[in-house]
């Protein structure tokens, strides 16, 4: 099965757009009606049955279920009798924002997230399942909605079948979010001849086996003085006042626009990696330490685990390319000439100096390079290693061995 999204942004009418800012507004109090109950069920079983607490106490029957996803999916059936405010909103959609809650709290304990917080602001609703002959040249029929115009950027794939819609609400407006599906098996992607090993840097964003170090643009430090200059003017405005209101939508289109531009190179620089080579290899990184580390601020300006994570492996698959991580422990210790572990360096060392064979070169190419090797290796691939004959140090006895 093969799964796609699109995006496209919507042109509403003013019907609609009230329609669509009442949906959100109701999901955002079913969420928060459930995430309540939720943790008051918790609360009340955390007392011992001989004590109360000297402030107040949450009381529930003993024989109370915990209000589940299936539990409170049959409360809201009955609330809608006597809502008026749940009866004006599609029932899949109201369920839809049930199970995200449901989500939250699957993986507060099996990813260790924290606990789920009411929400101020609803910024999305799904619709789950899709109509027939939903799409037209330009324009998609939605339940509720009825047919609504987008700005159609590129045309429907074909051969899939819509599923699903999610409407998302940004800065810069109403954007329809449609899921495509396809039933046929996609084979993998098979190893291909060339191999394409990728670092990701410090001082540049990324360095390939190639030599090549390549630096992500600045957005955010580009756009900072216009950033800076309508914060200091939104700290003078009385807050929720409509002035206030207008500058933080102008600085919330500002993020939305150096967050599109980022992405944008980021596609293009994947493309263009993808044109080097048949194989991609990068490091198996945990990105989430780096936005806590010393390089936080910079790893997080280039929106690196971004393009590690999502961005790369979707256009190598798009692109029939074969993309894996390799271990990365010690890449930038090990020489790529002789393989043979350097040891440890600091961060404003930023050129390799084997003391075994002597070779130097830059850091990042070097342990590129490192991760190509290892890339080769895990794929099955013959790499070809420079090594001394006999290890004796003896200067210019070298031989080729083939692994």
């Amino acid at each position: 099965m093969i799964t796609l999204t699109y995006q496209f942004k919507l042109k509403l009418t003013c019907q609609q757009t009230q329609e669509i800012e009442n949906i959100l507004v109701v999901c955002r109090r079913v969420y928060n009606f459930g995430l309540a109950e939720r943790k008051a069920w918790l609360k009340s079983r955390k007392s011992p049955v001989n004590a109360c607490s000297i402030i107040s106490e949450y009381i529930f029957g003993v024989d109370t279920p915990y209000p589940n996803y299936f539990v409170q999916a049959k409360a809201l059936t009955i609330a809608k009798q006597s809502l008026e405010s749940l009866r004006s909103v599609n029932a899949q959609v109201l369920q839809q924002t049930l199970k995200t809650l449901d989500k939250a709290f699957t993986d507060m304990k099996a990813k260790g997230n924290g606990f789920p917080r009411f929400k101020k602001v609803m910024r999305s609703f799904v619709f789950p399942a899709m109509l027939k002959n939903c799409l037209a040249n330009g324009k998609v029929k939605l339940p509720q909605l009825g047919w609504v115009n987008i700005r159609q950027s590129r045309e429907y794939p074909t051969g899939f079948e819509a599923k699903q819609a999610r409407i998302v609400k940004k800065a810069s407006g109403y954007y329809l979010m449609i899921t495509f599906q396809q039933y046929e098996e996609c084979p993998d992607p098979v190893v291909g001849k060339t191999s394409l090993g990728i670092d990701a840097g410090i001082e540049s964003f990324m360095a390939t086996n190639l030599g090549e170090l390549i630096k992500a643009p600045r957005f955010l430090l580009k756009a900072m003085r216009k950033l800076k200059w309508l914060q200091r003017r939104l700290k003078h405005k009385i807050k929720g006042s409509n002035n206030w209101l207008k500058l933080q939508r102008k600085i919330a289109r500002l993020y939305e626009s150096v967050a599109n531009t980022r992405r944008d190179w980021q596609f293009k620089l994947a493309h263009y990696l993808c044109d080097k080579a048949d194989n991609i290899f990068v490091e198996d990184i945990n990105f989430n330490s780096w936005s806590r580390g010393i390089v936080r601020k910079r790893s997080l300006e280039s929106g690196i685990g971004q393009f590690i994570n999502e961005i790369l492996p979707y256009i190598s698959w798009k692109r029939n390319k074969f993309y894996l991580k390799v271990n990365k422990n010690g890449t930038s210790q090990e020489c790529p000439k002789c393989h043979k572990m350097t040891g440890k360096k600091k961060l404003n060392q930023r050129l390799h100096d084997c003391q075994f064979c002597g070779h130097q070169e830059n850091r990042d190419t070097a342990a590129a390079k490192v991760i190509k090797y290892r890339g080769k290796i895990a794929v099955g691939q013959s790499v070809m290693i420079t090594e001394n004959a006999c290890g004796d140090g003896l200067a210019g006895v070298k031989q080729l061995t083939n692994l």
